[in-house]
C-alpha cells in the first residue's frame, strides 16, 4: 500500500534521489563518526604510553569497542550506496565513470586497504603484539580515515566545481588534467570543513557521555573515565568550533564565486540586492518567489558574503526556475547547520570559563554537564544538515553545469525504485537499530577497570618445559612435571622457556 501510494505521488526521478538521499544520510554519519574516534584513540593511546596511566587505556578499551561498531556500520551502508551507481544512476556512471571511477579506486587502494591491513591488529592486537606496534596500528587506522576522507571529498567536489576535464564526441567525460581534478576550486574548503565537521560532531558525543558519567549516581566509578572524556572533548569545543566558523566563511565565499544559485537559495534571496539582509526566518515559496512571514536584518548577509555594506548578492530570479535548487530544503537545512554550530562555539566558551574557575568536573556544575549532554545528538544533526546543503544545493545537477540530474538516471520504473526503497527502510531499521542499541548498552556500562596488568605485555612466542615435553610426544608430561615439582622445585622454574627439549624451531 505505502509502495503504491509513492508511485502515485513520486516518479521514478523523484523516487531514485529520496533513496540515494537516505542511504547517503546514514552512511555519512557512520565514516565522520569513525573518523574522529580514530584520531580520538590515538591521542588517547599516545597519552596511556607516555603517562602509563591506566584510565587511557581503559577509555581507549572502552571506545575501541564502539569505533568496531561504528567502522563495520559504515563499510555495509558504503557498499550499498556505491551499488546504487549502478541500478539507478547508471547513465550518469556511464557519463561520468572516467573521471569518478578512478578517485573511487584510489580511495580502495590507499585508504581502505590501509585500514583493513591494521584495523585487525588494532581491534584485536592488544597483548598480542608490542605496545608501539599497536599504538603505530591505531595511528595507521587514523591516518587511513583522513586519506578516505580526501578521496570521497575529492571526487564530490569535482561534482560541485568541475575541472580538469573534456567532453568527449559520445557524450563522456574524459580527463585532462588530474591535479585539477583533484584539487578543484572547492575541495580545500570542503575537505577542511568536513573533516573539522567530523572531529567536533565526536567530541561532543565523548564530551557528552564523559558528563553523564561525571553526573550519572550509577557510574560513579567511571567518573574519572568522564573527566578524560570531558577534558579531551573541551579542547576541541575550545579551539575548533571557532575555527569551523572561520572555515564554514571561506568555504561560502568560495561557493558564492562558483556555485551563486546555491548561496542566493541559502540566504533566501529572490532579487538582486545591495546591502542584502540576512532572513533570520521566512517560509520560501518557489511559485510566488518571495518568502513568508520574514525576519530579517539589514545588511548582515552582504555584510557577510561581500565584506562590505554595499555589496551586492545576486537574487534566485537571476536563474531560470528549472536550474533553480528546492529552496526551502537549502534554506532550513542551512539554518540548522548553523544554528547547531554557534552552539558549539557558546558551549565551547561556557566551557574555556568552567576551565578558568576550576570548575569543568565538579559534580555540583549540573548545568555545565547537562549542556554538554544535549549537544551529544546535535553534531549529526548538523552534519546531516550541512550535507542537505550541499548536495541539494547543486540540484538541478549531478556534476555542476555538465550532467543534469534528470539525465542521470538509469530506465528504471517507478515500482522498482519504490520497492528497494521500502527494502532500504526495512533493513536499515532493523540492521543499523540493533547496531545502535548495541552501542548504547556499551555507554551504560562504561569502561571497565584492568583486572590482569599483564595484559599490557605482548604474548612471548616461545613455550615452558612441560609444553615442550607435550609437543615430544612425552605421553606423561603431567606426571614427569609433578615429580620434578616434587624434587627440584627450589631449582627450576618451568614458566621460563624449556632449554632441554626439541621444540621444532617454535622458538
Amino acid at each position: 500500500m505505502f509502495a503504491t501510494f509513492m508511485i502515485s505521488q513520486l516518479d521514478a526521478l523523484m523516487l531514485a534521489r529520496i533513496q540515494f538521499a537516505f542511504v547517503i544520510s546514514w552512511h555519512i554519519v557512520f565514516p565522520a563518526f569513525s573518523i574522529g574516534l580514530a584520531s580520538f584513540l590515538t591521542v588517547l593511546e599516545f597519552r596511556w604510553l607516555k603517562t602509563g596511566e591506566p584510565i587511557y587505556a581503559e577509555v581507549y578499551k572502552h571506545w575501541v569497542k564502539i569505533f568496531a561498531v561504528v567502522f563495520g556500520m559504515g563499510v555495509v551502508s558504503g557498499v550499498v550506496m556505491s551499488y546504487q551507481f549502478g541500478t539507478n544512476w547508471a547513465v550518469f556512471s556511464d557519463k561520468a565513470g572516467n573521471v569518478i571511477g578512478p578517485l573511487l579506486a584510489y580511495e580502495v587502494l590507499t585508504a581502505f586497504f590501509l585500514e583493513a591491513s591494521f584495523l585487525g591488529i588494532m581491534l584485536f592486537g592488544w597483548g598480542r603484539v608490542s605496545k608501539r606496534m599497536h599504538f603505530a596500528s591505531t595511528a595507521i587506522v587514523a591516518i587511513g580515515t583522513l586519506i578516505s576522507g580526501f578521496w570521497i571529498l575529492a571526487a564530490n567536489s569535482f561534482m560541485q566545481t568541475p575541472q580538469g576535464f573534456m567532453v568527449g564526441a559520445d557524450g563522456l567525460l574524459y580527463p585532462t588534467n588530474w591535479l585539477e581534478i583533484i584539487f578543484n576550486p572547492s575541495f580545500p574548503y570542503r575537505y577542511a570543513h568536513m573533516m573539522t565537521a567530523a572531529f567536533l560532531t565526536t567530541a561532543f558525543v565523548i564530551g557528552g557521555i564523559g558528563a553523564y558519567y561525571l553526573q550519572s549516581k550509577k557510574h560513579i566509578e567511571h567518573r574519572k573515565h568522564g573527566r578524560v572524556m570531558l577534558g579531551m572533548a573541551m579542547v576541541m569545543a575550545i579551539f575548533v568550533a571557532p575555527a569551523q566558523v572561520l572555515i564554514g566563511d571561506m568555504h561560502g565565499l568560495n561557493t558564492l564565486e562558483h556555485q551563486p544559485v546555491k548561496v542566493a537559495a541559502m540566504e533566501g534571496l529572490w532579487e538582486n540586492e545591495r546591502g542584502a539582509p540576512l532572513v533570520l526566518f521566512g517560509i520560501p515559496d518557489q511559485k510566488a518567489e518571495k518568502n513568508h512571514y520574514e525576519i530579517k536584518i539589514p545588511y548582515v548577509s552582504g555584510l557577510i558574503l561581500t565584506h562590505s555594506l554595499d555589496g551586492e548578492v545576486k537574487g534566485l530570479k537571476n536563474w531560470a526556475p528549472e536550474d533553480r535548487p528546492y529552496v526551502p530544503i537549502v534554506f532550513w537545512s542551512f539554518r540548522v547547520m548553523v544554528a547547531i554550530g554557534t552552539l558549539m562555539v557558546i558551549v565551547g566558551l561556557f566551557s574555556l570559563y568552567k576551565y578558568f574557575k576550576k570548575q569543568q568536573f565538579d559534580p555540583e556544575s549540573k548545568w555545565f554537564h547537562r549542556a554538554w549532554m544535549m549537544m551529544t545528538p546535535l553534531g549529526f544533526i548538523a552534519l546531516l544538515a550541512g550535507w542537505f546543503v550541499t548536495e541539494t544545493g547543486r540540484q538541478p545537477w549531478t556534476v555542476y553545469g555538465v550532467i543534469r540530474t534528470a539525465e542521470s538516471m538509469s530506465p528504471v520504473a517507478a515500482q522498482q525504485v519504490a520497492t528497494t526503497l521500502i527494502g532500504f527502510i526495512v533493513l536499515y531499521i532493523i540492521v543499523f537499530g540493533a547496531g545502535s542499541l548495541y552501542i548504547l548498552r556499551l555507554i551504560a556500562e562504561g569502561p571497565k577497570p584492568y583486572e590482569d596488568p599483564a595484559d599490557d605485555n605482548f604474548y612471548e612466542h616461545s613455550i615452558t618445559e612441560g609444553q615442550g615435553r607435550t609437543l615430544s610426544g612425552d605421553s606423561n608430561a603431567s606426571d614427569n612435571m609433578e615429580q620434578n615439582s616434587s624434587e627440584n622445585s627450589s631449582d627450576k622454574d618451568f614458566d621460563k622457556p624449556a632449554d632441554d627439549v626439541d621444540d621444532g624451531g617454535l622458538r
